[in-house]
């Protein structure tokens, strides 16, 4: 079990490794407050479909989600029986808890700069709409391709 006292900071940094578990054996937090409707889950599995898994379910040391409800209801939907995890076992339970709204409020505290979106939608576009030529779906990862817009 690894020493809580010594909390991990750039100057004690954890090691990360990771690892496919069974969905079967990940536990959803039963007091996660954020929410996710069946439509965000679709586009999740989309986005996992059209690039890979690019972010690991954060899980402790009992397989308790930590960090990625919403890819792990995708990942089921998607009929997948492993998901890429990091363990994260050296919080104690009341900084595992505060991570958990931090790590879902954290990035709605984002904004947009406008500018550089545009410049880079435009050649992401042409990419998502060739991909969309090769697997014809209403949607590309988590972007809606409209009618007639293939």
């Amino acid at each position: 079990m690894p020493d809580k006292s010594i909390n991990p900071s750039p100057s004690h940094p954890r090691a990360l490794a990771v690892t496919w578990l069974d969905i079967g054996a990940l536990k959803p937090y039963p007091k996660n407050a954020r929410t996710h409707s069946k439509k965000q889950i679709r586009e999740i599995a989309e986005s996992i479909k059209t690039f890979g898994w690019t972010n690991p379910v954060l899980v402790d040391g009992d397989g308790g989600i930590i960090a990625g409800h919403a890819r792990v209801e995708a990942a089921k939907m998607l009929g997948l029986e492993k998901v890429p995890t990091i363990l994260i076992d050296d919080l104690t339970a009341a900084q595992k808890r505060a991570y958990i709204l931090a790590d879902n409020k954290l990035a709605l505290n984002a904004g947009w700069d406008e500018v550089v979106l545009a410049e880079e939608v435009r050649p992401a576009l042409g990419l998502l709409l060739r991909a969309a030529r090769q697997n014809p779906g209403p949607h590309i990862g988590p972007f809606h391709i409209p009618e007639g817009g293939r």
